[in-house]
């Protein structure tokens, strides 16, 4: 049988833990810096920032973790390897964002009727050095693998960090010029509405991946008239096109071939076809000679290309 379970690791695991792990190491250490400040100058939009980064920095360590798991080799029961760890991290990240959205949204509504004093000038210098941090530690996630959903979910808990940093700056620039105390509930508010687009879109693609749909752009349809208009091939049923992991779609089919056809050839054929025209590697593809006895089982109606 041939082991088709190593080709989605083409980027060293390794190298982008080095990167996960730099990232995480400028999040935490300015995340404390936040805290004291966001508290020293009342300001939520602040702490809101703080929060966030407290969950980029959870995002980061899971994200390694996932990746070391994922890196493991298939064996025992895991038949495909460890790589839906990742997608299982993406969806927590998800769902962290979520949560924390709502608190976010929440304490900033309440403020928004009896805005506090926010010390402005702390609140521009920390949002801003803020930003540098996020700007760091996102450049350091960019040069990792770049389409694993894992890094993909902690670089957008980074991203959205920075928008917050630059959010957070900006309200407390407000707060300096204008006395405009309600700015700093605003700039919150806003961030956890982007907080929450993020997590949608994170929970909307890990969850794709668990419950077995077809990878995004690939149509299985297609996929199944590609292979039926192939010479020689009869019918094909039972097509299933699902994601292992990220970068690793598999396909399993039932095909039947024209009677006095060889089963073997077309099978290298429509292989190479998944291969060349929709990058599927991973394929199980059973076939078969289509007699009239065995095109009828359990279907009484003739069979339908």
């Amino acid at each position: 049988m041939t082991d088709h379970h190593d080709h989605h690791h083409g980027v060293s695991p390794d190298a982008d833990r080095g990167k996960l792990r730099l990232a995480l190491g400028l999040i935490l250490g300015f995340m404390v810096v936040e805290v004291v400040a966001g508290l020293l100058a009342g300001s939520l939009a602040l702490l809101s920032d703080a929060a966030h980064m407290l969950t980029d920095a959870g995002a980061i360590g899971l994200a390694l973790a996932a990746a070391a798991v994922a890196a493991r080799p298939p064996s025992g029961r895991f038949t495909f390897g460890l790589g839906r760890a990742e997608i299982l991290s993406a969806q927590a990240n998800g769902a962290t964002l979520l949560v924390l959205a709502g608190v976010i949204g929440f304490d900033a509504v309440h403020r928004l009727s009896d805005p506090p004093d926010v010390d402005g000038g702390v609140v521009v210098a920390v949002g801003l050095l803020g930003a540098a941090v996020n700007i760091g530690a996102a450049w350091s996630l960019a040069r990792a693998e770049r389409r694993s959903l894992n890094v993909e979910g902690a670089r957008a808990h980074v991203l959205t960090d920075l928008y917050a940093s630059l959010g957070a700056a900006l309200a407390g620039a407000l707060v300096l010029l204008f006395d405009l105390n309600i700015a700093d509930p605003i700039a919150a508010l806003l961030v956890a509405l982007l907080m929450l687009r993020t997590a949608w879109s994170l929970l909307r693609d890990s969850g794709r991946v668990l419950l077995e749909g077809a990878p995004a752009g690939m149509d299985p349809d297609a996929i199944g008239r590609a292979l039926a208009r192939h010479p020689g091939v009869v019918e094909v049923h039972d097509l299933h096109v699902w994601e292992v992991t990220t970068d690793f779609p598999a396909l399993a089919a039932h095909v039947l071939v024209a009677p006095g056809d060889d089963c073997h050839r077309i099978r290298r054929e429509l292989e190479r076809l998944l291969h060349d025209h929709f990058a599927i590697e991973h394929t199980t593809l059973q076939v078969e000679h289509a007699h009239t006895s065995l095109v009828q089982i359990g279907d009484p109606e003739p069979a339908h290309h």
